[in-house]
Formats: C-alpha cells, structure tokens, sequence
C-alpha cells in the first residue's frame, strides 16, 4: 500500500508530530511537508510520542506539485464549499477509492493549514474532495484527528481488501506528467487565441477537472501532447 499523507503549509510543529503518532498508528509511513514553518522542532518531537522515525523519515518539499510528481491519484481535504464543483467523498469511501488506486502507484492524501485548509490552486492537483462528515453545530476537526479519521478509514479498507483489480494495465499518468501536459495545453490554447492570458475566466481549473474525471494513462498523455505538438507545427508553418 503506497500511500503519502502531505501537509501543506503547517504552521504549529506540534501539529506534526500528532499527524506522525497518528499515521504510525495505522501503518502509514509516508509523510511529506510542504512549506511547514517550523520542521524539524522539538514540540513535533515531544508530540510524536514514539513516532520519531516517522519524523526522521519526512521529506519536505517547496511546493504541493513538488510533493505530487510521483502520485496517481489524490485526494485533498477540505470543509468549504467552492466556486467550481470537484468530486467529493467521504473517508470510508476515499480510503476505498485509495487503496484501490495504490494498486496502480503512490497515491496521496492532502491536508491545508490549519486555519485556512487548501486554496483552490492546491485543490487543482487533486482527484477529488476528501470531506469529514461532522456535526453542523461543531465542525472543526484538528490537523491530527483529520488525518487519523482517513487513516482508520484506509486501515480497515486494506484488512478488507478482497483484491480488486483494473480494467486496464496501463499505469495512469503520473502528476509530473499531468502537470507538463497542462503547460503545454495552456500554452497551445494561448497561442490560438482561445485563452486568454489576462483573462482566463477559470477555464484551466475546468480543464483540469475535465482530465482528472477522464484519468488518461501515460499513453494517452503522450497521444494528447503528440496533438498539441502538431498544433504547433502546423501553426510554425504559416
């Protein structure tokens, strides 16, 4: 089961090392910091609670795509309502989906900070919403206990785990290779006039919605940049 927990953007290092003792206690040990503001500490020590190699073992990363070029799939969490609709699932059915998806290469579930949660640009990475059902009158979850709630949720899944299997062999197409094709994309539709580049009127994050429902594989990835790369030689040759 290759799964990644990521935090983005902690600001209490305490934090950290809850989400450690948390993930040990599940059996993940993937953990990946974007941007945490204070890592290593001394308080994410104390708070780990014998999970140090969990801590020791954390790689921290400058950006969330950074932390994302190996993932397939991946879900991020988040509480608020959006402008643009994305997928949405609870943690049995996102530990599911997970796991399942494992099978395939690493997967990754995201986690913002812990006053603000993800933007939108953060979301723009991600398969799908991965929302904790709380009562309305008291919402708030801490970092910890958001990550142990998904953790729970993937543990039981794995021990229930009947070996489900793909349709398709073909591996999905990485995050690195997403992220280069939206470029290209982006680039292509500005050179044709179809984009706007001062006024984009969210038309990547739809696209990238649009891909991320469609989940192409490398070869597919590969047959779109191929189409794009003739936009642009039949336009060089005007």
């Amino acid at each position: 089961m290759s799964i990644r927990i990521v935090l983005v953007g902690t600001t209490h290092p305490g934090n950290i090392g809850a989400v450690a003792r948390a993930m040990k206690n599940m059996g993940i040990t993937d953990l990946a910091l974007v941007n945490p503001r204070y890592f290593p500490h001394e308080d994410a020590t104390a708070r780990a609670s014998g999970a140090t190699d969990i801590l020791e073992q954390a790689r921290v990363f400058p950006t969330l795509a950074d932390a994302l070029t190996d993932c397939v799939y991946v879900a991020g969490a988040s509480a608020r309502s959006r402008t643009i609709n994305w997928p949405s699932m609870g943690p049995r059915d996102c530990a599911e989906r997970m796991l399942l998806e494992s099978r395939q290469g690493t997967v990754a579930a995201v986690f913002g900070p812990e006053k603000s949660g993800l933007h939108n640009d953060d979301l723009d990475l991600c398969h799908t919403l991965l929302t904790i059902p709380t009562d309305p009158g008291f919402s708030s979850l801490n970092l910890a206990m958001a990550v142990q709630v998904l953790t729970y949720e993937l543990r039981v899944a794995r021990m229930l785990d009947a070996g489900p299997s793909f349709e398709s062999e073909e591996a999905p197409a990485s995050g690195e290779e997403m992220e280069h094709f939206y470029g290209h994309l982006e680039k292509v539709l500005q050179d044709i006039e179809f984009l706007d580049p001062a006024n984009p009127r969210f038309l990547m994050r739809r696209m990238r919605r649009l891909f991320l429902r469609a989940r192409p594989d490398k070869n597919e990835i590969n047959i779109l940049r191929g189409i794009l790369s003739a936009i642009d030689r039949a336009r060089g040759s005007k």
